[in-house]
Parts: C-alpha cells; sequence; structure tokens
C-alpha cells in the first residue's frame, strides 16, 4: 500500500470531503491517528462510519517529510501540486466557495461566512496554478486525472490559461480586502 500525499490536513480532509461513500453521504465523524507504513514513513488514517448508512470509511494519507508552510494565512500545500485532487477538482471547489458568497456580504456572522469562503476559493485557484509548468501559459492537459477535472477542462480550457486564474484569484483577493 502507498498512500497518496496529503500535504496539509486541510487538503486530506477536502479529499474526504468529495469522495462520498457508495451510498451518495459524504459525513462521517473522522477518528484520526498517525501510523507507520511498511516502509517507515508516516500517515494520518481517518477511519468512521458513514452517517448515512453505517458503512465503515477509512482513508490513509502518507504525510509530508517536513512539516511546513508557504507563508501565513490559509493554504491546502506547500509548493508542489497536489497528489490527491487534479486542477480541475481544485477549480471546481474554488468555485464552489466562491459561490458561497453573497453579492453583498453583510457584517458579522455572514461577513465570517463569506471572508472563509473567499480565503479557501483562494487558495483552491493558488493549487490550480501549482499545475502550471514554470514559463508555461496554462495548465496541460495531462495534468488532469480525475473525470470530474477532464471533463471541466474540455468544456471550458481557458479556464485554466495563467492570465485568467490571475485575475480571477486578484478578483476575489480584492473582495477579500474589502471584507476587512
Amino acid at each position: 500500500m502507498n498512500p497518496p500525499l496529503a500535504r496539509t490536513n486541510a487538503e486530506a480532509h477536502l479529499y474526504m470531503d468529495l469522495h462520498p461513500c457508495s451510498c451518495g453521504e459524504t459525513a462521517f465523524p473522522r477518528q484520526s491517528a498517525v501510523v507507520a507504513l511498511a516502509d517507515g514513513d508516516l500517515a494520518s488514517r481517518y477511519t468512521g462510519a458513514c452517517a448515512g448508512c453505517g458503512q465503515d470509511r477509512e482513508f490513509v494519507f502518507r504525510l509530508p517529510a517536513t512539516i511546513g508552510g508557504t507563508g501565513n494565512g490559509f493554504h491546502y500545500g506547500g509548493d508542489e501540486p497536489s497528489q490527491l485532487l487534479d486542477p480541475g477538482e481544485w477549480l471546481l471547489v474554488a468555485d464552489a466557495y466562491a459561490g458561497q458568497v453573497p453579492a453583498e456580504p453583510a457584517a458579522g456572522a455572514a461577513g465570517q461566512r463569506a471572508r472563509a469562503a473567499l480565503t479557501r476559493a483562494v487558495a483552491a485557484l493558488d493549487e490550480v496554478g501549482k499545475f502550471i509548468p514554470a514559463g508555461g501559459g496554462a495548465v496541460p492537459p495531462g495534468a488532469f486525472t480525475s473525470d470530474r477535472g477532464r471533463q471541466l477542462h474540455q468544456r471550458e480550457p481557458g479556464r485554466f490559461r495563467r492570465d485568467r486564474l490571475t485575475a480571477v484569484r486578484d478578483a476575489y483577493a480584492g473582495m477579500l480586502s474589502h471584507l476587512g
């Protein structure tokens, strides 16, 4: 067993959220433990019963060799591209979070929810950009490994251009600055 690398807990939890049980339910009370793999590396193991049907669920993710982050604030991983989600999945995540933000976010709890959603949308867009090669202008087609990622790329390839990703990210970051 060679589990995929989860660069952060946030990335691992997002992956689990995006991979429902066979009954369709995504929620399950997650118990976690750090376990040793056969090769001596460490991994996070998440287990629990599906909230929908009770089926046992288990996810195992290799831990990074060193714990570190890129700057301050919320992020899903380091400088390297994700091994768990492809660029299309990351763009769908960004879309979902951005879609939670009302046109005119209110103050208080609603403003906090809008800020959290935009922060995660920006972080997901940053993840898409990590798949663009140095000096490249777009995510290469071979980077798409999931059906939903490939389908999004086939429908809207222009959304994976560096300039367009930067423009959307900058717009979200600008909205964040207005939220305080």
